[in-house]
């Protein structure tokens, strides 16, 4: 029988660069061996969202969403809650592009990453369910999904939006600790935190260190709670984290892995969840990591076997952009921002 694929993308993604690789994708998909057919999302909320649920239940066997990390994010959460999954590729077009970071896809070219499904190579990868929301990647609350809402895009990574606030502390009354609650695995953590971080693959933000060991797949998160809402402090734990990725051990964080979380407030006030960069909702949440639950095109090959490695020239970069934006020096090398040489 004919295995039928379906295209969904954003026709806006890439500066509206995406629509003219069109046609060329759809050629690669039906060289893979796919009757191929295409959807151009439309201003309406839950677009791509919608038409993944549709080509779902319709028999699709491979769904593949070209656009940024949103329209990935959507096409996984039309996917998700089915009992028999399409498979998954992805076209990333969008600014950070963390998954297809992760899974080792061309971000330069949409056809090179069409191509990857002409590979043959798949990972089953773990989805992230928050409720009755999926996400592919991140989930955090506190002092960094306070960040999202309020933070010019231009950044580079959770580093730069850190700076950012740092520098901007006097403006924004968001630096402070709440009183959390976490239920995880391994125990539970009741006091002062400004932030967790639940990760599945270790790209976020276009970083790879923050998580150092986050295995793809591996059926848990790896779960980072900053326990300080001190901003010197904060920027003392990039440091660590730029020079190879030390912090995991610093008593001011919780590193552990976890299948699932409960996050709350002391007070049982709302806080907001950020899932893969957008607003999710308000705790009290509980998070479940569905084990290997969409098979994805990646380009298996490429990726270590360890996991993912750390990328040298972006540390020194995200490095570099956080300096000029603290105007501190943060490495000690009596610079800030400029950087020959990241392994000086």
């Amino acid at each position: 029988m004919t295995q039928r694929a379906r295209l969904i993308y954003n026709p806006t993604a890439g500066n509206e660069g995406l629509k003219r690789f069109v046609a060329d994708i759809l050629a690669v998909m039906e060289e893979a061996g796919y009757e191929s057919s295409a959807f151009q999302t439309t201003p309406e909320p839950f677009s791509a969202k919608n038409e993944a649920i549709r080509a779902t239940e319709t028999g699709f066997d491979l769904i593949v969403a070209a656009g940024g990390d949103g329209t990935i994010n959507e096409v996984v959460n039309g996917i998700a809650g089915f009992p028999q999954r399409p498979k998954m590729a992805i076209i990333p077009a969008g600014t950070t592009n963390d998954y297809a970071r992760a899974l080792r896809i061309p971000r330069e070219n949409p056809v090179d990453a069409a191509k990857i499904i002409l590979k043959g190579q798949t990972l089953r990868m773990d989805i992230g369910q928050a409720n009755n929301h999926y996400f592919m990647n991140i989930a955090g609350g506190g002092l960094l999904t306070e960040l999202t809402y309020a933070v010019p895009s231009e950044f580079k990574s959770i580093f730069g939006y850190l700076a950012y606030l740092i520098k901007g502390a006097e403006m924004l009354p968001a630096v402070h600790t709440e009183e959390m609650r976490l239920e995880y695995d391994d125990g539970v953590y009741e006091g002062p935190a400004s932030m967790f971080l639940l990760g599945m693959t270790n790209s976020i933000g276009g970083f790879e260190q923050i998580l150092p060991d986050a295995a793809l797949g591996d059926g848990r998160f790896s779960l980072i709670i900053v326990k300080t809402g001190n901003m010197a402090e904060f920027l003392r734990l990039m440091a660590l984290v730029f020079n190879g990725g030390r912090h995991v051990d610093d008593p001011q964080i919780i590193y552990t892995k976890t299948r699932e979380l409960t996050v709350s407030l002391a007070d049982k006030e709302p806080m907001k969840i950020n899932l893969d960069g957008e607003y999710g909702g308000d705790s009290p949440m509980h998070f479940v990591n569905l084990r290997q639950h969409i098979e994805m095109y990646a380009n298996v090959d490429e990726i270590p076997s360890k996991n993912i490695g750390p990328d040298q020239s972006a540390s020194a970069e995200y490095l570099e952009e956080v300096e000029s934006i603290s105007q501190q020096d943060i490495d000690g090398d009596g610079e800030i921002g400029h950087h020959h040489d990241s392994q000086k």
